[in-house]
């Protein structure tokens, strides 16, 4: 198969709404795997609709533990299981990760246990591998290298940037993260770069529709980085494309494509994509939206 990157999940926070995105989640097939980076809710459902066979599960990558990355982790290894998993699934995570499969399976146990007993399945705890990654190289093989930056993301310390490198091309995914220059070394040189955006005139609309008021609006602007922010980490960076992603706002009737395009052309003149749900973008397209 050729190397795409197929965005599931498009927006950035936990809640969905009705007709609207859903939370982050990603599949990247390059060199002959599947990788899943980050599980929000929708992901087992977004997999199977970009055609991935759930018993090809392989991979799996969490940036941080905030729940509209990690929430559906269980749900989607526990449903590919059901569908005939048998081989292992490796998941890497920072700190925490661990703890959180461990109280998935336990919360799950009745169910996997009658499942093993009636339908004969192997067990499940046994099929899933966890490494807890800090900074640096994370995963080295066959041809396939992957590393993880610390980003900038209050409070949540323990949130990484992921860049994926293999012969067949380079992407590099920023997690959430406040505006963070050295991203741009990090992605140096990537085809795509996925970047989390935030459009400033969208900021107090959703901040009044979801609640919160005055502690959520400080959290954005402490956290996330802005759409034309993301364009200059870009352009320094040189990267082939910009992905704007983990949209915030991603459902406000009164933000279009165009706004987020206007906002990235501020800073950022090369190939662009604003993310949708189940959107392909192929690395050998070179046009800008």
């Amino acid at each position: 198969m050729s190397a795409r990157l197929v965005l599931l999940g498009s927006k950035g926070g936990p809640a969905i709404r009705p007709g609207g995105p859903w939370p982050t989640s990603s599949l990247l097939e390059i060199g002959g795997r599947s990788i899943v980076v980050d599980c929000g809710l929708g992901v087992t459902r977004g997999l199977t609709d970009a055609g991935m066979s759930l018993k090809a599960l392989d991979l799996i990558f969490v940036t941080h533990l905030h729940s509209d990355h990690v929430l559906e982790l269980g749900p989607l290894i526990h449903t590919a299981w059901t569908a005939g998993l048998a081989r292992p699934v490796r998941v890497f995570g920072p700190a925490g990760t661990r703890a959180y499969w461990q109280g998935f399976l336990q919360s799950m146990a009745f169910d996997i246990d009658i499942r093993i007993i009636d339908e004969g399945r192997p067990d499940l705890g046994t099929l899933v591998e966890i490494t807890e990654f800090p900074e640096g190289e994370v995963l080295s093989q066959d041809g396939l290298t992957v590393s993880a930056l610390r980003v900038d993301h209050p409070p949540v310390t323990d949130c990484f940037a992921l860049r994926f490198d293999h012969a067949e091309g380079t992407v590099v995914f920023s997690s959430d993260t406040a505006y963070f220059p050295p991203l741009s070394d990090f992605a140096r040189g990537a085809d795509i770069l996925v970047h989390e955006a935030m459009l400033a005139a969208g900021v107090d609309r959703l901040v009044a529709r979801t609640g919160n008021g005055a502690r959520l609006k400080e959290h954005l602007l402490a956290s996330h980085t802005f759409a034309e922010q993301a364009g200059a980490i870009a352009k320094a960076a040189a990267v082939g494309r910009l992905v704007l992603h983990h949209l915030i706002p991603a459902d406000d009737p009164e933000v279009s494509q165009a706004h987020w395009i206007a906002a990235a052309r501020k800073s950022w003149p090369g190939a662009l994509t604003v993310a949708s749900d189940g959107l392909v973008v192929e690395f050998a397209d070179d046009s800008s939206a």
